[in-house]
C-alpha cells in the first residue's frame, strides 16, 4: 500500500474511533475527515462530489432518498397517526401486557419497514412507557423488544433500514428485490421473535383488573389531530410505495420517487414548509456526506480493495465461506458501533473485489450486471442481514437504539448497556445462525 494509502487509512482510523466512541459528534468528525481528505490530496474535489469510473463519490441517491422521506415522516407525524397507532393497539391487546407487546412490536417492525425506524422509535417509544407505567410495571423489557422489531422490520425493505439504502443504491437492487430476497427470512425470524417474547416475558407478567381497565379508557380518536392531513399523507405514502415497487419500470431512482412524494406532500400541507424542512435530521444527512467522501478517499488509494483482497484470500476465494464470514463480520462490527459506517466501507469493498469474483468480467454488459452476477451476490445479502441483525445485539449498534435509550432515560428508565446486551445475544444469535441457513438455502442449494 502507498504512503498516500497509508495516510487515507489513517485519517479514516481516527474517525472510526471517535465515532465509535462517541467522544465527539459523528457529524464532525464525518465532515472533518471528509475535509482532510480533499485537502491533503487524498481525493480531489470533481471526484469526492461526483466520483467517476470505479470510485463513488457523494451517494445522493441515498442523501435525496433519506431527505424525502424525511419530510414525509415529519408531515404525518402531525396528524397523530403514530400515536393513534400505538394507543389502537393496546386495545385490541385487552390490557394484557404479553398482547399489547406482540401488537406494539407488530406495529414498530411495520412502521419501520416503510417508514424512517428512528422516527418511528421516537414516536413509539413514549407510549409504550406510558401503557406499561399505567400497567404499573417496568418498561424497559418492552421498549428493548420495541428497538429490535425496529431494527427487524427496517431490514425487511430498501427504505426501512439506511444500510439497505447504501446498498441498493450501489449494487443497483430495487424495493422488490428487498422484499423476495430478506421478506421470508425477516418473516420466520419475526414469528420465532414473537416465540421469544411470550417465552421470556409472557408467563412472568401480570397486572390487575384495575390496570387492565384503565389501559381501555385511553382514548386513540384524541391522537388524532388533523383528519384532513392525515388522509392526503396516506394517499401521498400509497403513491410513493407503490412507485418504489414499480421504480425500475418507471426509469426512475427512488430517491425521485421520494423528492416527488414529499414535494406533493408539502404542497398539499397548508402550513409554511419551513418548519417541516428545518425538521430534516440534517446532521445525519451531512454525517453520511462526510462519511461518503472519507470512503471514496479509501477507494481512490486502494485501501478498500486491499482489504477486500484480504478477506478473498482468507477465505480461499470461496463464495460460501465469503458470504459466511461477511455476515458475521458485519454482524459483530454492528454490535460495536453504528453499522452506518461499517457498510459504507463495507459496500464500497464489495464493489472494489466484484471483478476479481467474476469469472469473465469483461463480459459483464455493466456496472450493475457485474454487482449482481452470482459470484458475488449472495454476499450483499449477507450484508444486509447482518447489518440488521448485529444492531440488535448491543446497545450502540444502531441508530433507532440510542435513541429509543434516551428517550427511556429522559422518562426515568434508563437502559443499561449490559441489560441491552443480555437480550441481545439470546434474541440475535439464534437468528444470526438462521440468517447462514437461509443463505445456504438460497443462494447455494
Amino acid at each position: 500500500m502507498t504512503v498516500t494509502g497509508w495516510i487515507a487509512a489513517g485519517i479514516f482510523a481516527v474517525a472510526y474511533v471517535l465515532i465509535a466512541s462517541d467522544r465527539l459528534d459523528k457529524t464532525k468528525v464525518a465532515l472533518a475527515g471528509a475535509a482532510l481528505m480533499i485537502i491533503v490530496g487524498i481525493v480531489d474535489q470533481h471526484t469526492a462530489f461526483h466520483g467517476r469510473e470505479g470510485v463513488e463519490g457523494i451517494d445522493w441517491n441515498t442523501i435525496f432518498l433519506l431527505m424525502g422521506m424525511m419530510i414525509i415522516v415529519n408531515i404525518t407525524r402531525r396528524t397523530g397517526l403514530f400515536e393513534w397507532v400505538a394507543i389502537r393497539t393496546a386495545k385490541i391487546g385487552r390490557g394484557r401486557p404479553i398482547l399489547i407487546l406482540i401488537g406494539m412490536t407488530t406495529a414498530t417492525a411495520l412502521l419501520s419497514a416503510f417508514l424512517d425506524n428512528v422516527t418511528t422509535v421516537l414516536l413509539i417509544v413514549p407510549t409504550i412507557i406510558v401503557i406499561y407505567e399505567a400497567l404499573e410495571l417496568d418498561p424497559v423489557p418492552f421498549v428493548i423488544f420495541a428497538i429490535m422489531a425496529s431494527n427487524l422490520g427496517g431490514s425487511l425493505t430498501l427504505v426501512g433500514h439506511p444500510p439497505n439504502i447504501m446498498i441498493a443504491s450501489t449494487a443497483g437492487f430495487d424495493f422488490m428485490d428487498f422484499l423476495r430476497v430478506n421478506g421470508p427470512f425477516i418473516g420466520v425470524v419475526f414469528m420465532l421473535f414473537i416465540g421469544m417474547m411470550w417465552w421470556g416475558l409472557g408467563r412472568r407478567v401480570s397486572v390487575s383488573d384495575e390496570d387492565r381497565a384503565r389501559i381501555m379508557q385511553f382514548d386513540e380518536t384524541r391522537a388524532i389531530t388533523d383528519a384532513q392531513l392525515l388522509w392526503r399523507c396516506i394517499t401521498v405514502m400509497g403513491l410513493v410505495f407503490a412507485g418504489f415497487a414499480v421504480h425500475g419500470a418507471l426509469h426512475l431512482e427512488p430517491a425521485t420517487i421520494a423528492l416527488a412524494g414529499a414535494a406533493l406532500l408539502l404542497l398539499l400541507h397548508p402550513e409554511d414548509p419551513r418548519e417541516v424542512l428545518e425538521e430534516i435530521e440534517w446532521p445525519t444527512l451531512f454525517f453520511f456526506i462526510g462519511l461518503f467522501i472519507m470512503v471514496a478517499g479509501l477507494t481512490e488509494t486502494g485501501v478498500v480493495r486491499a482489504l477486500g483482497m484480504g478477506m478473498v484470500s482468507i477465505t480461499g476465494g470461496n463464495l460460501f465461506s465469503l458470504t459466511v464470514l461477511v455476515l458475521l463480520v458485519t454482524a459483530v462490527a454492528s454490535a460495536l458501533m453504528d453499522n452506518i459506517p461499517f457498510v459504507a466501507t463495507m459496500t464500497a469493498l464489495l464493489s472494489a473485489i466484484a471483478p476479481e469474483l467474476h469469472p469473465d468480467p469483461a463480459s459483464a454488459a455493466s456496472t450493475v450486471e457485474l454487482l449482481q452476477h452470482e459470484s458475488i451476490l449472495p454476499i450483499w445479502w449477507a450484508l444486509s442481514l447482518g447489518a440488521g441483525l448485529g444492531g440488535n445485539l448491543a446497545l450502540i449498534g444502531a441508530s433507532p437504539n440510542v435513541v429509543a435509550a434516551g428517550v427511556s432515560k429522559r422518562s426515568g428508565h434508563p437502559i443499561g448497556f449490559v441489560r441491552f446486551l443480555k437480550y441481545g445475544v439470546v434474541v440475535t444469535a439464534p437468528m444470526i445462525v438462521l440468517a447462514v441457513g437461509y443463505l445456504w438455502l438460497r443462494f447455494f442449494m
